[in-house]
């Protein structure tokens, strides 16, 4: 069969490539996981486009969908993408007035909505949706028609030879997606996204999962560029995705699926291994000092075998049969690749989780860029810890010489802003370069290392320029921070809003005998306090005198995606946090 050139291709390419590998879905339903097989997801996909037809949908017409992760999501996706329309994913955490913007802004003609809370938020507004038609809901609610309704609907009036038209009219070059970006800042944008952008990052990712790997497990939301590409690489190459239940079930997903393969974020891994951690404070006195020594070897495992010596190799093979062995069985034990991305990972939790068989690779990109800029491969020095890895292929960079803006051109690029065409062009210049916003460098092996955002750079009122994400990621190794937030623009020094690792400082406190009670009179307290200036004066040593944190406040409130803190790729939006903060950072440089 003839490869891909549309995102719907797919089921049939992979129907046709893969008769062995039949089940491409599944999700957990009653404590049991449904599975879809791929004659069963093609027949939904094509049921729900009929039903479209039924209902006037046309070319270029909007479809949204407001849920979090499962088959359903995917099988509305080709099925919108099937009849030449555009699929617009959005994020079910949103605010009412966030969803009134962007189902506006992109003129959606019919929405899918998962849960009642959300279902709630677009009847609030539903009245001032200029351009809304017909709403669903995944299950019967009873207000509104469901989605099993809409199969009805297509398999009672199938038009098999007018799909047949409408596939074969889609070319590569249309537009087969708006992701409106989450952003940390300002109003979403729509990014216009091609079916040739999405399927050439395919094409160029198919040789890095091998070709044993055939379990990925999904988590991260569907609606984000890094994660959709993702599973959409999984069925191509013939993977049967898993859902989580939930973030709080990962863990226990995790071992039930013994996944090949996943995609995540840092910080989840930061509380892995933050309970990897904790649980040695449990064991007798013997097992703890074998538990902490091949945890602490893990933090200098080398990722490329030509860097490891003799002895170190022993050692490593001591702790894996002793040590290492466990976790893996804890934790899934069945990894080919982990891909870590959205955010840059510590090198500690890069190396500890390579060396305990669950290999990182790192990825770079933006929603702009389909999303992949830059990724780790499995040639020799194809990975290598603290960078991003090489340029895609067909994907040029270079470092900007009066800004050390990253910069990007080739077959990933956005179509533009969906309505907007003055700030498309305020991000391409005349060559044809998408300036990044972030900075960076190449290493002597040619790969991207990310040392920041330009936006984010500010000046002391001493004239010196301070790059804020360099110090925050420097100081997330310290497993007493969760987050912080660096912030001095025009103030004499540095200061740092500090989110504290509410688990790792219990378990701290138990071992240092403060009484845990609650988070305000913890982090009030003295030994809690010395033990964060510490913390403090030995990550300052990193930094020039201007760039140190003087002060620092400890604030008890869960950073999170509820509270709009944190994206849903768990990136801190920094605005919120100062204007949230105002006043204690104001009394940082009383």
């Amino acid at each position: 069969m003839e490869e891909i050139k549309r995102l719907f291709d797919i089921l049939e390419y992979r129907k046709a490539m893969y008769p062995d590998k039949r089940n491409v879905l599944s999700s957990k339903v009653d404590d049991q996981w449904r599975n879809y097989d791929i004659d069963e997801y093609i027949d939904l996909a094509n049921a729900i486009s009929y039903a479209f037809l039924s209902l006037g949908i046309n070319v270029g017409d909007k479809v949204a969908i407001i849920s979090a992760n499962r088959p359903e999501w995917n099988i509305l996706d080709m099925a919108i993408m099937q009849v030449g329309a555009i699929s617009v994913p959005i994020y079910p955490t949103i605010t009412e007035n966030e969803y009134l913007y962007i189902l506006n802004h992109c003129e959606a003609k019919i929405v899918f909505v998962e849960g009642s809370s959300v279902l709630n938020k677009i009847e609030a507004v539903k009245s001032q949706l200029n351009y809304l038609q017909h709403l669903y809901t995944f299950v019967d609610r009873g207000s509104v028609p469901y989605l099993a309704q809409l199969i009805d609907m297509g398999r009672q009036q199938p038009r098999p030879e007018v799909l047949k038209q409408r596939k074969a009219a889609v070319a590569p070059a249309h537009c087969s997606t708006i992701m409106y970006t989450s952003g940390t800042m300002g109003v979403p944008k729509g990014v216009m996204l091609s079916h040739y952008s999405i399927v050439q990052q395919l094409m160029n990712l198919r040789h890095t999962p091998a070709k044993w790997s055939d379990r990925a497990f999904s988590f991260l939301p569907l609606c984000h560029a890094y994660e959709r590409m993702l599973v959409f690489l999984y069925q191509y190459l013939g993977m049967t995705v898993y859902y989580a239940q939930s973030l709080g079930t990962l863990a226990e997903n995790i071992k039930e699926v013994r996944p090949t393969m996943m995609s995540t974020v840092p910080r989840v891994l930061e509380r892995f291994y933050d309970k990897i951690y904790c649980k040695g404070k449990t064991m007798n006195e013997l097992s703890q000092k074998i538990f902490y020594w091949a945890i602490d070897l893990a933090q200098e495992y080398k990722i490329q075998d030509c860097d490891r010596t003799r002895i170190y190799n022993l050692k490593h093979k001591i702790a894996d049969i002793l040590v290492y062995n466990k976790i893996r069985k804890n934790i899934g034990g069945n990894f080919d690749i982990v891909v870590s991305g959205a955010a840059s990972i510590q090198p500690r939790l890069a190396a500890f989780f390579s060396a305990i068989g669950m290999p990182v690779y790192e990825g770079y990109g933006m929603t702009e860029t389909s999303p992949v800029i830059a990724v780790s491969s499995r040639k020799k020095y194809g990975r290598e810890v603290g960078a991003v890895g090489f340029p895609l292929p067909g994907v040029e960079i270079k470092i900007d010489e009066a800004t050390n803006e990253v910069l990007c051109r080739g077959h990933n690029l956005m179509m533009g802003y969906y309505k907007d065409d003055e700030l498309t062009n305020q991000v391409f210049d005349k060559e044809g370069w998408f300036h990044t916003g972030d900075l960076g460098r190449f290493t002597d092996k040619g790969q991207l290392v990310l040392v920041g955002r330009l936006k984010n750079i500010f000046k002391t009122s001493y004239g010196k320029y301070v790059n804020p994400q360099v110090i925050e990621e420097k100081f997330s190794e310290s497993p007493f921070i969760e987050n912080i937030v660096v912030v001095g623009e025009n103030q004499k020094y540095a200061a740092a809003i500090i989110s504290p690792d509410m688990s790792f400082l219990e378990c701290w406190c138990k071992r240092h005998d403060v009484v845990f009670t609650t988070t305000q009179d913890v982090l009030r307290n003295p030994k809690v306090l010395a033990r964060y200036t510490k913390e403090v004066t030995k990550y300052n040593e990193f930094f020039a005198e201007t760039e140190k944190i003087k002060k620092f406040e400890l604030v008890g409130e869960e950073w999170s995606i509820m509270n709009e803190i944190l994206t849903p790729t768990l990136k801190v939006r920094r605005k919120l946090v100062m204007e949230r903060y105002k006043d204690l950072i104001e009394r940082m440089f009383a």
